[in-house]
């Protein structure tokens, strides 16, 4: 799969999350996107396997912050301007009012965990509407 040169929207998330989703699941929603993964308590090895899993060669990696509130500053810096799809255990106030005011579409999903299949289908609805948007 290789990268999205003007991506629609770009998704933050651990590699768990993305873990038990069905075959192929996140290359389709990924096919106008762009990921940046958050390291998790697996490591590298959780990382490589969701690059293996996408058959990407390289792949985004946020950098580590020192707190939650620093870490939540570094994902709305890579949003930039891009509808984000944003996948945490919690967010802060500062981060959902963030969400709420500004411009481009942004979804935040509190999971500590592989996304449920509601959840997935939000995604894929967000995604939907973007492509709508971009037509």
């Amino acid at each position: 799969m290789p990268p999205v040169s003007d991506p629609l929207f770009r998704l933050a998330c651990t590699p768990g999350v993305l873990d038990a989703a069905p075959d192929d699941w996140v290359a389709t929603m990924l096919e106008e996107g762009e990921v940046a993964l958050l390291a998790d308590g697996r490591g590298l090895d959780a990382i490589t396997a969701v690059a293996h899993a996408l058959d990407l060669v390289t792949i985004s990696l946020l950098r580590a912050e020192e707190t939650p509130a620093q870490q939540e500053e570094t994902v709305i810096a890579y949003a930039d301007a891009k509808p984000l799809v944003w996948v945490a255990t919690a967010f802060s106030e500062n981060a959902a009012s963030w969400a709420h005011e500004r411009g481009p579409m942004t979804l935040l999903i509190e999971s500590d965990g592989p996304l449920a299949e509601d959840e997935r289908k939000r995604v894929e609805r967000f995604v939907v509407i973007l492509g709508r948007q971009a037509e």
